[in-house]
């Protein structure tokens, strides 16, 4: 993996893998798209195909280079496995995610329960009694009378 990684490192190399992707291309093909010259072209692709990201084929005078992505699936595992949420991490976000729907739900049950209770109050307030010393009693607390 480390080779990989090293050979994806540089923006030449990436950008000649994106090229390979779906074709095969000679050196000379290849260089003609980049400002650098043939040889540093011929080094990238030695680094690329030491890493197992590019293979090479002879055909009569030419040699053509193709994209091998199979060593890409480590690296590509790796990233996935480095990446994800660790097993506890997901357990504790879906516990998050359980909270906090509980909360909501009970908040809208309460709501509710908040608004027929205040409803009664207000009917009981209306039924207040005053007691003899001025003062207004709620229906719940114990009167004496005086008289």
């Amino acid at each position: 993996m480390d080779d990989v990684t090293d050979a994806i490192a540089d923006p030449v190399r990436r950008e000649i893998l994106a090229m390979l992707r779906g074709t095969s291309l000679t050196v000379n093909e290849i260089a003609r798209r980049f400002t650098i010259s043939r040889p540093a072209i011929s080094r990238h692709l030695r680094v690329l195909r030491e890493s197992g990201l590019v293979r090479d084929e002879v055909r009569g005078r030419q040699r053509f280079y193709t994209l091998d992505p199979a060593p890409l699936a480590e690296l590509a595992d790796w990233i996935g496995r480095i990446s994800a949420p660790a097993g506890w991490e997901h357990r504790l976000d879906a516990l998050e995610t359980e909270v906090r729907r509980t909360r909501r739900e009970r908040a809208g049950g309460a709501r509710v329960d908040r608004t027929r209770a205040d409803e009664g109050r207000a009917g009981q307030d209306g039924a207040a009694l005053r007691t003899a010393r001025g003062r207004t009693a709620h229906p719940h607390e114990r009167r004496e009378d005086t008289a």
